[in-house]
């Protein structure tokens, strides 16, 4: 039977948890137990009844995917998260403006395109064996162990900008090389050093983003990921420098998305793993309607920023149709939680 124990310890916490397949009749049963290290666990089993072998390891391998996205390692001496100070520095990542209608951006071979990842956006700045976590807010915080190692393993100082997919870091920019800022160059000049660094190591952890140009193979690689059902593309002018934060409008960079998501405040729990969510409009929070919990992430406070995925908002009530709990931000500030972000349904204008 298979079983594994995981271990978390940062920010104050030092937890276990186990996860296992376990025999049951002519079954098999998929059983947890989690708590503080060095107290009794709390037990419980994510199938209530046996499952054949193959159905009940697919429903323990997620498991286990799912905490070690968390954090978890099964190294009991190791930090699952380098413990980031939560220190406010100098360093910005270049934000993007939405397009509504992307083909001229295709047709432009002036632009780049790549996948837009569904993470959380991180830059990592290393010097040294000092490997520093930096959020999109310009501050300070944890990385996954295996993104730390995989810095470590690459040669020089530097500064990468990517965004982060449980434990491995999709890295798409390059702004500091051993001292040297590469911001004012093009970026298709810092591509290619970010090429030639990641080629210089041998890691897994920080991986390149594919990156394509020309009409014809942008217009494949953009039907493709829609097709896979990707959160959306990025579009990137080759020959633009690097510029901390959003622009007005316009930009040399922008993003599409495939599916719609929002940061919402998380306004109340309610029963039955739910919450109300509201956003901010005229300087007050509105209802954006409730999204329920999923069992396998731990239902957010009152006044927590939640990411959720949706089809579109109602006009009259505000509220979001079919919203997905993604999971909990804490590099999104309330103010940025605003009814400007969402997309209403299109036969209606929003008042």
């Amino acid at each position: 039977m298979k079983s594994k124990t995981l271990y978390f310890r940062g920010g104050g916490s030092d937890k276990v948890y186990r996860a296992s397949i376990e025999a049951s009749g002519e079954g098999y049963v998929v059983n947890f137990a989690y708590g503080r290290r060095g107290t009794s666990l709390t037990t419980g089993t994510k199938t209530n009844t046996p499952l054949d072998h193959p159905a009940a390891t697919r429903i323990y391998e997620k498991l286990v995917r799912e905490k070690t996205a968390k954090g978890y390692t099964s190294g009991e001496g190791t930090m699952a998260y380098s413990d980031g100070s939560r220190k406010v520095t100098s360093i910005r990542p270049q934000l993007l403006n939405a397009v509504e209608d992307p083909e001229t951006l295709l047709a432009d071979n002036t632009f780049y395109l790549q996948p837009k990842h569904d993470g959380k956006r991180l830059l990592i700045h290393k010097q040294g064996d000092d490997v520093t976590g930096i959020n999109r807010r310009g501050i300070e915080c944890g990385i996954p162990e295996s993104i730390r190692v995989a810095a470590i393993a690459l040669p020089g100082n530097f500064i990468l900008d990517g965004e982060a997919v449980g434990e491995i870091l999709h890295v798409f920019d390059l702004l500091e090389i051993n001292g040297s800022c590469t911001r004012a160059i093009p970026y298709e000049d810092r591509l290619a050093g970010l090429l030639d660094l990641l080629a210089s190591g041998l890691q897994e952890g920080i991986q390149w983003v594919a990156t394509m140009r020309g009409e014809s193979t942008k217009r494949r690689a953009f039907d493709q990921f829609r097709e896979e059902r990707a959160e959306g593309v990025v579009f990137k002018r080759i020959g633009s420098p690097y510029s901390a934060g959003r622009p007005a409008s316009g930009g040399d960079q922008f993003k599409f998305k495939f599916v719609e998501t929002a940061s919402v405040i998380v306004q109340s729990v309610n029963a039955k793993r739910s919450v109300a969510i509201a956003v901010r409009h005229g300087g007050h929070l509105v209802s954006a309607g409730n999204v329920t919990i999923p069992v396998n992430q731990p239902v957010p406070p009152d006044g927590a920023i939640a990411e959720v995925r949706y089809l579109y908002a109602m006009p009259e009530s505000g509220a979001l149709f079919q919203p997905v709990y993604l999971g909990e931000r804490d590099d999104i500030a309330a103010v940025e939680c605003t009814r400007d972000q969402l997309k209403f349904r299109r036969e209606e204008v929003a008042a």
